[in-house]
């Protein structure tokens, strides 16, 4: 009879341990960090922002092409104008004026509104880039932004010329190297690095920095900045593409791009014949025999 009782005291006392247990347990749902909801927004952000689901035509060098704007945009001051800005959206849910934080003023400039142009906002300049600057506009801001319009004005030397004569300072210039043919109102012209940096020498800049992106298999966008003064700016850019200097035909941009369409087994064979062919053909040329 005590045996029993004893038993039944210890059957009571777990009985009572588990529900304890089971009160003082916080509910599974409560101990997520986030709702299922926002976890499974939080995933889909996370796969699709992936470089499989990214555009690799338009998205993947524009937003190479803002990290680079963003990287710089500090540094410069004054009246900035962004030149065929369209809706100044960076497609990326920011609007390049707030790249430029120093700004003392920011203005748009647009053409026809039928091409992503003008839009009658206040302040916005209507301009065409094929047709000589008006004088009003010559010198006026101290820094000219143009992302990617270039390829689509025929008369591209007329358009660089107008950049560079609206600034007394800066042009920075996004245009595209390699990419598919584009748009319905004209895509005619592709920059290579030396290109624009013959583009701003002829107009009396300094090449102060360009460059590219180098992703496989995606589109090839020139990032460049040109100056006035080259002494202003020494300690903030490389100035490494001087159309002038003796190394310019051998600077590494005129690899720009080598990634975008992959080699296949026969170009590495390729190369790797020129490269071994070539140093014995200079050897036994005349120049050199002299």
């Amino acid at each position: 009879m005590e045996v029993s009782t004893s038993m039944r005291g210890d059957r009571l006392a777990a009985q009572q341990r588990s529900q304890h247990m089971k009160a003082s347990r916080v509910p599974r749902r409560s101990r997520r960090t986030a709702p299922p909801v926002e976890l499974l927004r939080a995933m889909s952000m996370s796969i699709f922002s992936h470089r499989l689901f990214v555009d690799p035509v338009h998205r993947i060098p524009r937003l190479w092409s803002n990290r680079q704007l963003a990287r710089i945009g500090d540094l410069f001051d004054g009246d900035v104008v962004n030149v065929s800005a369209w809706q100044d959206s960076d497609k990326d849910g920011r609007v390049y004026r707030s790249y430029f934080p120093r700004a003392r003023s920011y203005t748009l400039t647009n053409f026809e509104a039928g091409k992503r142009g003008y839009q009658g906002l206040p302040g916005e300049i209507f301009l065409d880039l094929e047709s000589a600057l008006p004088d009003n506009l010559k010198n006026r801001f101290d820094v000219v932004y143009n992302h990617t319009t270039l390829e689509h004005v025929y008369e591209f030397r007329r358009a660089f010329a107008n950049l560079c004569e609206m600034s007394r300072d800066a042009v920075i210039v996004v245009a595209p190297w390699l990419q598919p043919a584009h748009s319905d109102y004209g895509d005619y012209w592709r920059f290579s690095p030396m290109a624009i940096a013959r583009l701003f020498h002829e107009n009396g800049y300094s090449a102060a920095r360009i460059t590219w992106n180098d992703d496989k298999n995606a589109s090839v966008y020139l990032f460049a900045v040109g100056v006035r003064d080259q002494d202003k700016w020494r300690n903030a850019f490389e100035f490494a593409h001087d159309p002038e200097s003796a190394q310019f035909f051998k600077l590494p941009s005129n690899s720009a791009g080598s990634h975008t369409v992959a080699p296949t087994l026969l170009t590495r064979l390729h190369g790797a014949i020129v490269r071994r062919i070539r140093p014995r053909a200079e050897s036994t040329s005349p120049a050199c025999a002299e």
